[in-house]
């Protein structure tokens, strides 16, 4: 190759034709092919040959020799160079008229290039070549020039579709490098993504959480739900009774929710003791003794884990951190004093405390470690605590009444501290707002009024049966001294034995021992040295904790005269309180409180640690140093209760139409017999509640010798139509002699169903 011919193809400008005179632009195909072909190897593009005005025929043969050259270049990416200068070489010869030109290639050397690039042209690329060759040929005037593009311009899209190539649209030559622009998802994507963050999402896990380890640390509660209770089969069938009983009446007869089929025929039965109304809706799911127990069994595990995630909701909310707030809400859950009251639902149901606490102080933008932020007001979350707070008081005044008391005097002493320091004390607006105004106002009207129409059942039943008052003679009985504080029940797998000396030297051990857990009083005790919280804080909360433990001591502090005795007689309520151990209830919340803050600290100094590590992520020493206080007071909530079978219910109670009596008759027996009415929900002269009605106690005694005259025509006077006897239960019982007993002179007929006697009277 001449210098001239190199340098032309190494030039990409065009230069001027063998007559010295610029190039007329070319329409034909073999400048575009030659052009691209070259260009799409990346190569400098060659100069399109000059087409001669001498000799047409050679002219043609020339476009058609460059055609092909380039053509096979374009499909074979290696032999760019020789392409080039197998184009250059051609189109010089076309020019001559098919003479060698002084100082030019002669046409050997072009022919030679020609052949060593259509050598190394693999078939595949020949074939297209031959494709795009017919096709130029065919119609030369669709074949339009194309700028030169090297192949790393990958960017550019062919045109198809007859479209011309000068039409082609190119894109940001820099988006390539750029981050994959993220797909539009559809809508079943976006359902999935929303469904997938929420069940990552914190409470979502707490929930999930607190549902599972309620189901361990109460099993084997859901081992046989249909035929055991937890702890006893006395009070836990009363409740069992009481929901099944309130779903029922409600769905056919709810004006007669409070004169309930138990006790006939006194009025106002259902208000002997605390009803659980607010668990109504699921005691309208199923019927009869197994659909009870089953009910019972879950809301059982379901009351520890709403208790567990109140606790933990609320210590989230004033400013713990999450293993801080998972250590408060299971001390407040699995206290090992709770595990002595295994066997009233209605005491273990007070998750909704907590809960509600922790939705008001969010709505009103409160926390105990940030303080009150305006900017994080919700009056929905406002209304949903007065809400809870509402369903709570509805399951019993036994817990239900101190806790309105301090709702009370929360918002009272809210009310006179927000005043005083926008008005008098460094005067400060802090916003509250219209509608958070109005959230609390509704909130608590509501509140109040449901605790209100609740307590007027009471109001009635006190008028009624005079002898059901408390008196501090009562209360005493169920006082307990101060070790009981450091006592277990022997429900407590880790120290129920090894405190049954201690228990030994208790009146009433169910209700006063009130360990809340060694470990947390150790974390509480250290969370006043090392936490989270303002110091104040901690002192008001463990000026909460002593307040609560005195007056959960009754009369055995100092008899309670300047303690427990002026509130038993002067707040309205109180004195319907006989167990006052079960305060202890507020005393754990605040240890746990305490201890949350002492465990928050401890969390954030390991972090800080953390970070002077190399890498900067905490070692297994110090994960396992964050959740050993979880794990220790986890341990301590072990339980070992008994979930005995209960009796099974006669054939005769799904038949036998009321009103009706069943002996024996005692208040452990008619529990059981209350859970057995479920199927006909038939009136029942039985009954069994925190006191005994006068005229319950009257049957008792008159039908101690049935069947007799005395007896039949007492029972008669009463509007009782059938009198069951139990044998089962009869041993060692006045009824074991005079079950077989003949009653034709008592003017009454007597049949056996299965193991059940019916007299009909």
């Amino acid at each position: 190759m001449t210098t001239d011919q190199s340098d032309a193809a190494a030039d990409p400008r065009p230069t001027d034709g063998p007559s010295g005179e610029p190039p007329a632009p070319s329409t034909d195909a073999t400048a575009e092919t030659t052009t691209e072909s070259t260009a799409t190897d990346g190569d400098p593009p060659a100069r399109p040959p000059a087409e001669s005005t001498t000799g047409g025929s050679t002219a043609a043969e020339s476009k058609a020799a460059g055609s092909t050259a380039a053509e096979s270049t374009a499909d074979d990416r290696g032999a760019g160079k020789a392409t080039t200068e197998a184009a250059a070489a051609t189109a010089t010869t076309a020019g001559s008229g098919g003479k060698a030109a002084p100082g030019k290639v002669p046409d050997g050397t072009a022919a030679e290039a020609k052949a060593a690039a259509e050598a190394k042209t693999t078939p595949e690329a020949k074939t297209a070549a031959e494709a795009k060759t017919a096709a130029a040929e065919a119609d030369p005037k669709a074949a339009v020039a194309a700028p030169a593009s090297p192949k790393w311009m990958f960017w550019r899209r062919k045109a198809t579709d007859g479209k011309a190539a000068g039409d082609r649209s190119t894109e940001d030559r820099w988006g390539a490098f750029g981050p994959e622009p993220e797909r539009v998802p559809t809508g079943a994507g976006r359902v999935v993504r929303a469904v997938g963050r929420t069940a990552v999402h914190e409470w979502t896990l707490a929930v999930v959480g607190s549902v599972l380890l309620a189901v361990a640390m109460t099993w084997p509660a859901l081992r046989h739900p249909l035929q055991t209770l937890p702890q006893d089969y006395w009070d836990p069938s009363l409740q069992a009774w009481q929901m099944a009983w309130s779903g029922h009446i409600l769905l056919t007869n709810p004006g007669q929710l409070w004169h309930a089929n138990t006790f006939f025929p006194e009025s106002w039965s259902f208000a002997f003791s605390d009803t659980l109304l607010g668990y109504a809706p699921a005691g309208m799911i199923g019927t009869g003794p197994e659909a009870a127990l089953l009910r019972y069994n879950i809301l059982f595990v379901l009351a520890h884990a709403l208790a567990t995630f109140g606790a933990y909701a609320l210590a989230r909310q004033l400013g713990a951190g999450r293993i801080g707030g998972a250590v408060a809400g299971v001390g407040f859950a699995y206290a090992p004093w709770l595990l002595a009251q295994a066997g009233h639902l209605h005491v273990i149901s007070n998750g909704g405390i907590p809960l509600a606490l922790a939705m008001l102080a969010r709505g009103h933008g409160w926390s105990l470690r940030y303080g009150y932020r305006p900017a994080r007001r919700h009056e929905g979350w406002a209304y949903s605590g007065w809400l809870v707070a509402a369903w709570q008081l509805s399951l019993g005044f036994g817990i239900g009444l101190l806790f309105a008391y301090f709702l009370a005097g929360t918002v009272l002493v809210a009310a006179v501290v927000w005043f005083l320091r926008r008005y008098l004390i460094r005067p400060v607006k802090h916003p509250f707002g219209v509608r958070l105004l109005v959230a609390d106002l509704v909130g608590g009207a509501l509140f109040a009024a449901v605790g209100l129409l609740l307590a007027v059942p009471y109001f009635k039943v006190a008028d009624l049966h005079p002898q059901a008052e408390r008196t501090l003679g009562d209360v005493a009985i169920y006082s307990p001294p101060w070790f009981g504080f450091f006592t277990a029940p022997e429900e407590s797998r880790i120290w129920g034995g090894l405190h049954a000396g201690a228990r030994e030297l208790l009146p009433w051990s169910p209700e006063m021992t009130l360990l809340p857990g060694f470990v947390l009083y150790a974390l509480a005790l250290g969370g006043l040295f090392f936490s989270v919280w303002r110091l104040r804080h901690r002192l008001l909360m463990f000026a909460g904790v002593v307040v609560t433990m005195i007056l959960a001591m009754g009369t055995e502090f100092f008899g309670g005269t300047w303690t427990y005795a002026p509130l038993f007689e002067y707040l309205p309520g109180w004195n319907g309180i006989r167990t006052p151990g079960r305060l202890m209830l507020w005393t754990t919340l605040l240890l746990g409180l305490l201890a949350a803050g002492a465990v928050t600290a401890v969390c954030i100094r390991v972090r800080e640690l953390a970070a002077q590590r190399i890498p900067s992520w905490p070692g297994p020493w110090l994960r396992l140093a964050t959740l050993l206080p979880l794990l220790l007071v986890l341990a301590e909530g072990l339980n070992a209760t008994p979930h005995p079978v209960v009796p099974q219910q006669p054939a005769a109670m799904r038949t036998v139409n009321g009103p009706l009596l069943v002996l024996p008759s005692s208040q452990n027996h008619d529990q059981p017999v209350m859970l057995w009415s479920t199927s006909k929900f038939q009136d029942l002269v039985n009954g069994g509640s925190g006191f005994t009605p006068l005229q319950l106690e009257q049957v008792r005694e008159v039908s101690v010798n049935f069947p007799d005259q005395t007896s039949i025509d007492y029972l008669r006077t009463l509007g009782v139509h059938n009198v069951l006897v139990v044998r089962d239960q009869v041993a060692g019982t006045p009824w074991e002699a005079n079950i077989d007993k003949a009653v034709d002179q008592f003017g009454i007929t007597r049949e056996e169903l299965g193991d059940t006697v019916v007299y009909r009277l």
